[in-house]
């Protein structure tokens, strides 16, 4: 399933090289490092994505791919990963880190912790200033520890990825062995039969 869906993916991508706004970028995006699955390169591009995840604005999707093309890994997964920071969990996301950063900086919290900003769809643009001087001033415990948070999660995401595809190859090689086992078994059987 997964590697159909990848062979789609390609195909698409190739069809997307002619676009104009591509065109400069595809030589950089179109190895064929970062279109494969395998163990390494979705567990690299799951930390490019965790990483990139928490960088503020809308640069999330841009250093995730930045991170992909330096490490050679699979470009779509590092983008799609950076989707686990929207307008629901960045909030507490920010506040983990900000709290991440007060224990290891040296700078304690000046000032009481404030509750964010409510955050109004109809006025995206002064929900999205507002939210950013929230964050501005919280200061140095969430500027320190926002990069630390994404280290973090980058490399929870790489190791727990590996581990998750590891555990899926053994139980897919268990099941696999209990169905040679059976029809072993049941070819046994129809012998004995006959």
């Amino acid at each position: 399933m997964a590697r159909r869906w990848a062979k789609l993916l390609v195909r698409k991508f190739e069809v997307m090289q002619s676009s104009p706004w591509l065109r400069p970028f595809a030589k950089y995006i179109a190895h064929p490092a970062l279109w494969s699955l395998n163990r390494r390169s979705v567990a690299l591009a799951v930390a490019a994505g965790m990483f990139g995840g928490l960088i503020p604005g809308p640069f999330q999707m841009l250093t995730a791919g930045i991170l992909a093309v330096m490490v050679r890994c699979n470009f779509p997964i590092a983008l799609v990963v950076t989707l686990y920071s929207n307008p629901l969990t960045i909030v507490p996301l920010y506040l983990v880190a900000y709290k991440l950063g007060v224990l290891v900086s040296t700078e304690q919290a000046t000032h009481r912790l404030t509750a964010p900003p409510d955050f109004d769809w109809l006025h995206l643009w002064d929900s999205t200033v507002a939210l950013a001087h929230w964050a501005w001033n919280l200061g140095t415990p969430l500027f320190v520890g926002v990069p630390l948070l994404a280290l973090v999660l980058a490399v929870a995401g790489y190791f727990i990825t590996l581990f998750g595809w590891s555990l899926h190859l053994r139980l897919e090689w268990r099941a696999r062995k209990k169905a040679r086992l059976a029809r072993e078994a049941a070819s046994a059987q129809q012998k004995n039969r006959e």
